[in-house]
């Protein structure tokens, strides 16, 4: 009977969870994770700029590849008020070495100039209630008010890059 009520408990509490990382918008906080160099850094522009940030998995750093490089050459997310950068959730890559995945993407950063910080330990994902971000590259929209207005996970379908691409239009 308590074994019962246990897993009861925790489905609702996954449940609970699930609807919440679907409830938009909602307010977020700016959180410490790490730059490329391994130290301590908050989020650039958080509640100056909107933000469009690409919260990956280094596992799966190649999902949407097709459409961040869409991204770069229709300048459809470019705008003197949104700020785009990635953060690779390195917690849940444990094949790769942080320190590597760091370099790897300073190299990258060196030619393309884009902004790449570090979550070693979730914090993002935990601190804004994201929900299971393992192995899915994650899309999101903050305002400048520190709201989360867009999230999607994993694949984007043609729908999904619709609905970013109308969300993003009033953000730019």
């Amino acid at each position: 009977m308590k074994m019962k009520a246990i897993v009861m408990l925790a489905a609702f509490a996954l449940t609970a969870t699930a609807i919440r990382a679907q409830e938009l918008p909602r307010k977020v906080s700016n959180v410490e994770v790490l730059d490329l160099d391994g130290k301590p850094a908050k989020l650039p522009y958080f509640g100056e700029k909107n933000l469009m940030i690409f919260y990956v998995d280094p596992d799966r750093h190649k999902q949407n590849h097709e459409f961040t490089v869409e991204l770069e050459q229709n300048h459809r997310a470019q705008g003197d008020n949104l700020y785009g950068f990635g953060v690779m959730n390195l917690k849940d890559a444990p094949m790769i070495p942080n320190g590597m995945a760091r370099n790897m993407a300073k190299k990258r950063t060196e030619k393309n100039g884009a902004t790449v910080l570090a979550d070693e330990n979730r914090k993002l994902s935990t601190a804004w209630e994201l929900g299971d971000c393992n192995n899915q590259f994650v899309l999101m929209l903050v305002s400048k008010e520190g709201e989360l207005v867009f999230l999607r996970k994993g694949e984007l379908s043609e729908q999904d890059k619709k609905d970013f691409y109308e969300a993003v239009e009033l953000y730019r």
